[in-house]
């Protein structure tokens, strides 16, 4: 399933997997592997200057992970452009859930702004956990 959301011209699709080579279920460790798709719809050029995520595991734990760019990226993005990658995220429980933010400049002219882009909540579900 993929979640979007879109901030200021900025839709940020996300679509999420288990990880079952990369996974130790009778150890507790659990991968999953996300991808991100992020289409700029407004007519400014934009830029990716960091990531905020909100991790939750399956027993309601919450972690959180803030940092420059994203896979060692700031990138810019022209206007009708997508940028996408993939990355992973690592739980001690079956279930969770990740969301959070990009912090974002436009460029319209001379004139940057600063937002916050919304990334959708989306579900981290290793298949078995469900019966």
């Amino acid at each position: 399933m993929v979640e979007r959301a879109t901030t200021h011209g900025v839709q940020i699709e996300v679509e999420s997997r288990f990880v079952p080579e990369n996974s130790d279920i009778d150890s507790h460790q659990f991968l999953f592997a996300y991808e991100i798709r992020i289409t700029n719809k407004s007519d400014d050029r934009v830029q990716l200057l960091s990531r905020h995520w909100v991790i939750t595991d399956g027993l309601g734990r919450v972690e959180e992970v803030k940092g420059p760019g994203v896979i060692g990226q700031q990138p810019w993005i022209e206007p009708g452009e997508t940028f996408e990658y993939e990355s992973f995220c690592p739980l001690s429980t079956p279930t969770g859930s990740m969301r959070g933010s990009y912090e974002m400049t436009s460029v319209s002219g001379t004139n940057p702004k600063t937002f916050s882009a919304e990334i959708p909540q989306f579900f981290l579900v290793e298949p078995g956990s469900f019966h």
